[in-house]
């Protein structure tokens, strides 16, 4: 009888879950599930023997491991290409026409949450995997076993594998962050952060409490299973109880694929989800087979990403940051707000005229968004809003940390302090000085510098180079200790053995970004040839112009550098150019050349070096002087643009044979 009433129980309570997670139709009520479910906990807790596998209560968490093991999937979890505008989406029909003269395309809402791999045995969840690099993923099982919509059990006895999202409701993630608000901790950016966050707890407890949930989506090697349609595998798992997108068209033509995302762009606000795009596949598997994939993409799928999201929020301040040069920058603070998976409470000003421009003033309203959905930028002011508290922007007259008079250069729209003596100033050099793209010294951040700036420790670059005469007093200072001190120390060793062309960024000599001091050196190879170049000589090399030229000339110019480039070399920093030297190549030579999306086998920096040792130059903007656009997977609206000028593009494949004289 006992063990009767167990499986009554366990049959009601998983009913009930499919019901409510999988078809939306709950048939009992909140209050009769939670007796239901109390009933069994009481029965399981008398009569442990008889607890089954397929019981609900294997959901409340428990299991505690010690890290996450690796899993391979045996078929590669691949991402998508990003699509951004419709013009990209008539592009991609047009690729598949090429192929599938009149496909038929699955049109799916993009859950923004993070990738998920199912796989059962005999019937039963056997191992849950994240994506990892589409390869190698995370043995997230423990954690996954707790999400009440994904099936311990299905009837289904062979080997099975899906995939899917995992994420958080909106409701969810609004209760977690009052919780951690109450408790004093860290609030999550957004819900995909917050459930990636939960599946990645050693101890399941605590993601059984933060009510995930799943879709899944994909299958497969579907052939194993006489499937032919993508449309048919989605039937096939919401049959087994997967929960399966409700929201979900087959669209036969590209005018249909363009409403469904118009209607979605629309009414995303409305789903108790957060979605950040849409999906779009081609329906036969068949035609799916016929087009391949790339090394990370399938041909036949792409996803549509929604544009950037515009948010309100108050300006309640300006502030003036003083950067190395001494350019003196406006800041403005703002009420903390979410905008596209960020916490933003400032943004730049830029400039005077850039603060009149927009007539941006204190205590305004103002609109925000994400410039190529990265930097947070000022779109506009909201007028109307304007209640007579605002206080109208007016620069400085000098600066902000030294008192000097700030000058506002004829040809720029900046101010400056002209003050080398600028605490601000210094301590921002100091800081360029050890860098990732300049000196990289391991270990120094901003506080660091800052405190031994304060102490005396570090005044000027040379510095760096003479700590270690100060080793057992720095051992000393509170929140250090011999470890720290010499792990600095290390770092200020390997730094000597840099490359020219980072030592010349380092000392932040004005307008030499890392490309120009990377032509500087490949050009002189030494230090002691750069001192001795003339303005015309500088002038002459492509890609200086009149201005840089100028300024490198003038700073070789001024003794106290030459003392501080002959300081240097009395601790033996190297100072000649360590690598590769120009290989000019017919396809490279004197070209123009823009990157656009993520390349596989080689990052941006890497990339732009071995066009610029071939002879090209890389710039970020796509113009008619464009000669050519290197496309990645994921690539934006430059990318378009390229297609719309007729300029050569470039895929990865071409670019490396090209750099192999292919």
């Amino acid at each position: 009888m006992i063990e009767k009433r167990i499986n009554e129980l366990i049959e009601i309570i998983n009913r009930a879950s499919y019901e409510y997670y999988t078809l939306d139709r709950p048939t009992i009520t909140d209050q009769e599930y939670d007796d239901y479910y109390h009933e069994l906990e009481k029965l399981e807790a008398k009569y442990p023997e008889l607890v089954k596998e397929n019981s609900p209560t294997k959901r409340v968490g428990g299991k505690v491991i010690d890290s996450f093991k690796k899993i391979t999937h045996t078929v590669p979890m691949m991402s998508l290409g990003d699509l951004f505008s419709e013009y990209e989406i008539r592009e991609f029909d047009e690729r598949i026409k090429k192929t599938i003269p009149n496909p038929s395309y699955v049109c799916e809402l993009k859950i923004d949450g993070l990738s998920v791999a199912l796989i059962y045995e005999n019937g039963k969840l056997i191992r849950a995997a994240t994506r990892g690099d589409g390869v190698t993923g995370e043995d997230i099982t423990h954690n996954v076993e707790t999400i009440k919509s994904v099936p311990l059990t299905i009837d289904f006895n062979e080997y099975l594998e899906v995939r899917g999202e995992i994420y958080m409701p909106k409701k969810s993630f609004k209760k977690l962050n009052e919780e951690r608000e109450k408790n004093g901790e860290g609030l999550f950016a957004n819900p995909r952060n917050a459930a990636a966050g939960s599946i990645r707890q050693l101890d399941s407890t605590i993601a059984a409490k933060r009510n995930l949930s799943t879709f899944i989506y994909h299958l497969p090697e579907p052939d194993k299973y006489n499937l032919s349609t993508h449309f048919s595998t989605l039937d096939f798992m919401k049959n087994l109880n997967f929960v399966v997108n409700p929201n979900i068209i087959v669209a036969n033509n590209i005018e249909e694929v363009i409403n469904y995302i118009n209607e979605w762009t629309k009414k995303r606000d409305e789903l108790p989800y957060e979605i950040d795009g849409i999906v779009i596949k081609v329906n036969d598997i068949g035609d799916q087979r016929k087009l391949g994939y790339t090394s990370r993409t399938p041909k036949w799928a792409i996803a549509y990403k929604f544009p950037a999201v515009q948010v309100l929020t108050k300006l309640i301040n300006i502030e003036f940051c003083v950067g190395r040069t001494g350019k003196v920058t406006p800041r403005a603070d703002l009420n903390p707000v979410h905008l596209a998976g960020s916490v933003i409470s400032s943004v730049t000003l830029h400039n005077e005229d850039y603060i009149k421009e927009k007539d941006i003033m204190i205590n305004d309203t103002i609109a925000i968004h994400k410039a190529g959905d990265v930097i947070p930028e000022v779109v506009k002011v909201i007028t109307e809003r304007r209640d007579g508290t605002q206080i109208p922007f007016k620069m400085p007259n000098v600066c902000p940390i030294c008192g000097s008079k700030l000058i506002r250069k004829e040809t720029e729209a900046a101010y400056y302090c002209e003050n080398k003596f600028c605490d601000a100033r210094n301590i921002e050099g100091l800081i360029h000085f050890v860098s990732r793209d300049a000196m990289y010294i391991d270990g120094f951040g901003e506080r660091i510098i800052e405190d031994f700036y304060n102490m005396g420790y570090l005044k000027t670059i040379v510095d760096f180079y003479e700590l270690k005469k100060h080793k057992q007093e720095l051992m000393e200072l509170e929140g250090f200790g011999e470890k720290s001190i010499q792990n600095l120390l290390d770092g200020i060793e390997d730094s000597k053995k840099n490359s020219l062309e980072r030592f010349l960024f380092a000392l932040g000599i004005r307008h030499v970004g890392k490309k120009t001091a990377k032509i500087l050196a490949q050009k002189y190879g030494t230090i002691d040839n750069l001192t001795k170049s003339t303005y015309e000589e500088l002038f002459s090399i492509n890609d200086i112009g009149e201005t840089i030229a100028k300024s490198v000339s003038d700073w070789f110019r001024e003794e106290k550098n030459v003392e501080t480039i002959n300081k240097l070399k009395s601790y033996n920093l190297n100072m000649d150019y360590l690598g590769p030297q120009i290989i000019v190549q017919e396809d490279f030579q004197d070209k123009t050349f823009v990157l656009t999306g993520t390349l596989t086998e080689y990052s941006r920096d890497e990339a732009s070096e071995l066009i610029s040792n071939r002879g090209g130059k890389v710039t970020n903007s796509v113009t008619k002087k464009t000669d050519v656009v290197i496309v990645g997977e994921n690539p934006g609206s430059k990318f378009t643009k390229a297609q719309e000028f007729g300029i050569a593009i470039w895929d990865e494949e071409k670019f490396k044979n090209k750099l192999e004289g292919i």
